[in-house]
Order: C-alpha cells, then structure tokens, then sequence
C-alpha cells in the first residue's frame, strides 16, 4: 500500500476523484468513487456544461445541464477529497472533516443560485459561482475547526 502525503492525495482526487484511493490502494473506495463520478457527470452533462462556460456560451452551459443530477457532484466530490485527506494523514485530526463539509454546502448552493446571481452584471454561470463558493465554504470550516480544536485542547 502506497503512503502518500496529504497535498498529493488532494492533489489526485481534485484531477479526478478515487485515484488518490486507487494510488493508496483502498480499491473498493477508488472504484466507488470513480463510477460516482463518471455515472453523475455523464447524467448531468457537466463536462459539455464545464466546456460551454469556458466559452463564454453560459446559455448553453444551463441548457445541456441536469440539475438534478449536478446537485450530487459537489458532495461526492468533497468526501473523496475528504477521504483522501483523511487516509493520507498519520494519525488522527479532530474536525478534518469540517472545510470539506461546509464547501460541499456552500457549493452546492452555488450551484442553486448560479443562475440568479450576477456579479459585476455578469452571470458566471453553473460552473465558476460554484467554484467562487468553494473559498467561503473553505475559510468557514477552516475557522470553525480552528474554534473547536482551540476549546477542545483547554
């Protein structure tokens, strides 16, 4: 079994979530998450959604989208970042879990929103709002770990 660091295992998984799995080899979790994420981005059309917005086609990017399955790529997303992180480290971190959750959350209402919200007068679209929720999601979870691993260790 592969022991990786905690960067590189991220670093995997943002490429494409379960190689850091495969690479540490946990294979029933690679593979797992590998099919969640084929089976979502093939159903929500994200990639076409991904290529429309790079565009500028932000119109096209919401056409070719099926919200409903997209709502599920930022949580499948997360815990295999998540697990990755969790797996790669050498011992146990209390609230590890806490920047992944909240930016699950804050992205996935980016994605709810993404339509509604303008920044600037410009629409970013199904794929860059989410990602600009990713950073509050991030410095929320990072602040409330910070906090509870402060009152926990008095």
């Amino acid at each position: 079994m592969k022991k990786m660091g905690r960067l590189e295992a991220i670093l995997w998984n943002i490429a494409f979530p379960g190689f850091s799995q495969l690479l540490m080899g946990h294979y029933v979790k690679g593979i797992i998450f590998v099919l969640l994420e084929f089976v979502i981005n093939a159903n929500s059309q994200f990639n076409s959604a991904i290529m429309y917005s790079f565009l500028g086609d932000m119109d096209k990017a919401y056409s070719v989208l099926n919200f409903q399955w997209l709502m599920f790529y930022p949580c499948v997303y997360m815990f295999a970042l998540w697990d990755a992180y969790r797996s790669a480290m050498p011992e146990d971190e209390k609230f590890s879990f806490l920047p992944f959750v909240l930016s699950a959350y804050f992205v996935t209402v980016g994605i709810m929103y993404s339509s509604k919200i303008t920044i600037f007068k410009c629409n970013l679209g199904p794929v860059f709002l989410p990602m600009l929720c990713l950073i509050p999601g991030l410095l929320i979870g990072f602040l409330i770990k910070y906090l509870l691993s402060s009152k926990s260790n008095k």
